[in-house]
């Protein structure tokens, strides 16, 4: 007989089983064993048995500490349906399935301990084989497993021996199991169990139980107690929050010496604190840490955008050669595996969340738990993390062709120029000249954004404007006319204007310089279409100007006006009676429009729109009359133009009376007679 090693505890009792009645016993684990009679040699091959097969090792387990026991009694708030929950306990065995993060181990727990003043608890651990193990023989009210290796695994043999030892022990058996689509009825069918859904209590409630039993001035506690009740931590504690974070929450509260009434100060602390530790989590995965900066940037938007742009990142940290981490990352996943996990689980260690989106067509989004972070994660990433800058600019110039994504982008960028106190504003040039044609209107959104910080990196913003205006570089000066339409900035109409017409002063005529022309007279009409009356006033007359300039000015104005004629009608009836000035600027632009070949076409059928309109109201039939007066009175040859045009045009043609007349009064150099 041969016998090798020392048989582990664990593995004894099985040995003996399989060998009853037998005259000899041979333990050799890892051996080849010969009982006969050998002639030769005799070898020896040894093999390691495969991982977690049934020479694994003894099976970990342990008891719950009383004290965390106790706290998690304590603070307990009941999930839905948690009375029902206790009824399924009358089985031995009860599968609890749920989100991650989500309460359910405290659920768990809380289940097991019902009706026991001091109950002894166990926790096995996650990867044991339930098929080899046992309960104790007494002593222990209940047992808890999370998420053990495939569970679907168990066999009726396995159940019926398992529940047989639980119920001769007087315990019960917890299964904790991730949720996933169709696994309730699955484990239902094929076990023959109670499964029970876990569903995670109202974060409110969680954040009134963790301040009640932690928080040990009354008189804070009762403070924000109120603020509960009165609804006024909505940001904080909004629906679906995880209980985590409401207790996370709650201790901060606690902690502090803040009022009721300071609940914006506790919010921006905890962002802080949660920020921080993101990123910390995320740092040594690059995958991870490129989905937590596509989230920062893309948050709100559809999951699939939020995927494809990490996706985007961590192909340039790999072509870049951003240093990978040495060994498993803090959470016991490998590097780059963050492309591997599930999504639930990525989103727990970042805390954020998924909103599944109602209605046809809708998609599902992805955001941070607290928005705020998102601003705390640049800071950090700023003030820690420098060397991802260049990168990160080099990424987000180039957005996919969405507004949404383009403004996400810029707005990004924007908030590094702010975290660094503009120092980032330096990597701004590389990011609008970079090969993607998105990268200027990203640029635009940082300037435009920056310039209405009333940090340092304002007056950055309003050097980089200057100096780009007149750049020869056709992107620096496409993300000039951008940053000048009203919904990218806050630049001053006289800032904006005189940026537009320096820009005009130094287009070439090449296809670059034709590029940059749609983009400024588009910049222009929309100006001029979200501005109010004053606002509109300044637009007019620095056009009026313009037409005083010879070449670019000149032309702009000409093809821009039309498009600024055929906007919000009954506005341009109240000024041209009420505004003289802005009457005589609609004059000469009209005019100047009528004049060009190029757009004569497009002012004429403006000023048909405006006859036809006039038809129907009395005001307007006033303020087209005062209008064709004074294009009598200028004489304007387009305008002469466009009368003997309407003249000899259909009689259904609009406003062919009204031009008949004022024809006839340029012919006799009168007045155009009032409109009946």
């Amino acid at each position: 007989m041969v016998t090798s090693e020392i048989v582990r505890g664990g593995d004894l009792q099985a040995v003996l089983a399989a060998v009853t009645d037998r005259d000899m016993l041979v333990v050799a684990p890892n051996s080849t064993v010969n009982t006969g009679i050998v002639t030769g040699d005799q070898r020896q091959i040894v093999s390691a048995a495969p991982e977690g097969g049934p020479g694994a090792g003894p099976m970990r387990q342990g008891p719950v500490r009383a004290a965390y026991l106790k706290t998690a009694r304590r603070r307990f708030v009941p999930p839905p349906g948690f009375e029902g929950a206790r009824a399924a306990l009358d089985s031995p065995i009860t599968v609890l399935v749920g989100e991650p993060g989500s309460g359910r181990e405290t659920h768990a727990l809380n289940l097991l301990a019902h009706g026991s003043e001091d109950p002894v608890l166990v926790q096995i651990d996650g990867g044991v084989h339930l098929t080899r193990w046992k309960p104790r023989a007494r002593g222990v009210d209940g047992y808890l497993v999370m998420e053990p290796p495939d569970p679907l695994a168990l066999r009726a043999w396995d159940l019926s021996r398992l529940e047989a030892s639980l119920a001769e022990a007087g315990a019960r058996l917890i299964i904790v199991l991730a949720d996933a689509p169709a696994l309730a009825g699955a484990l239902e069918d094929h076990l023959g169990v109670p499964v029970l859904r876990h569903h995670p209590p109202d974060p409110q409630k969680v954040f009134a139980a963790h301040l009640s039993d932690g928080c040990s001035c009354d008189e804070t506690r009762a403070q924000w107690l109120s603020a509960l009740r009165s609804s006024r931590l909505d940001e904080l504690l909004r629906a679906g929050l995880p209980p985590r974070h409401a207790a996370h929450a709650a201790r901060v509260v606690a902690q502090s010496s803040i009022t009721g009434d300071s609940e914006a100060e506790v919010i921006r602390r905890l962002t802080r604190s949660e920020g921080a530790q993101i990123v910390a989590r995320a740092q040594a995965d690059p995958s991870l840490l490129s989905y937590l900066l596509s989230l920062n940037v893309y948050g709100g938007l559809d999951r699939s955008v939020v995927a494809e742009q990490a996706g985007n990142l961590l192909r340039l940290m790999v072509a870049t050669e951003v240093e990978e981490p040495v060994g498993p990352s803090p959470h016991g996943h490998p590097a780059g595996a963050a492309c591997q996990r599930p999504l639930s689980e990525t989103l727990r260690i970042l805390g954020a969340h998924r909103t599944q989106c109602a209605g046809e067509g809708a998609t599902d989004t992805v955001s941070f738990l607290w928005p705020a972070v998102s601003e705390v994660v640049w800071e950090v990433i700023c003030r820690d993390h420098t060397d991802l800058l260049p990168l990160l600019h080099t990424w987000l110039a180039g957005p996919e062709d969405e507004a949404d994504q383009i403004e996400r982008a810029g707005r990004a960028v924007a908030a590094m120029a702010v975290a660094t106190g503009g120092r980032s504003m330096e990597l701004l040039h590389g990011l609008a000249t970079a090969p993607s044609p998105q990268a200027p209107q990203v640029a635009a959104w940082c300037l435009g954004t920056v310039a209405q910080n009333p940090d340092t990196a304002k007056a950055a913003a309003a050097a980089q404007l200057e100096q780009w205006s007149g750049s020869a570089e056709a992107p620096l000066r496409k993300a000039v006319a951008y940053t000048c339409r009203a919904d990218r900035s806050q630049l001053t109409d006289e800032a904006a204007l005189r940026l537009l017409q320096r820009l005009m002063e130094t287009l070439s005529g090449d296809a670059d310089g034709l590029s940059v022309v749609d983009i400024i007279t588009t910049a222009l009409v929309q100006r001029f279409e979200a501005g109010d009356s004053s606002s509109r006033a300044a637009v007019l007359r620095r056009m009026r100007d313009w037409t005083q300039c010879d070449g670019v000015p000149d032309l702009l104005t000409a093809l821009t006006f039309p498009v600024m004629a055929s906007v919000d009608l009954a506005w341009w009836s109240e000024e041209i009676l009420t505004d003289a000035e802005l009457a005589s600027c609609a004059v000469e632009l009209i005019g100047h429009a009528l004049n060009e070949s190029c757009t004569f076409a497009v002012m004429r059928d403006a000023l048909l729109v405006w006859c036809s309109e006039a038809g129907g109201a009395e005001h307007r039939a006033e303020a087209l009359s005062e209008l064709l007066t004074g294009l009598v009175t200028a004489r304007q040859p387009g305008f002469l133009r466009w009368l003997l045009a309407v003249e000899r045009g259909p009689d259904t043609l609009p406003g062919k009376q009204t031009a008949a007349q004022a024809l006839v009064a340029w012919r006799n150099n009168t007045p155009v007679p009032q409109a009946d």
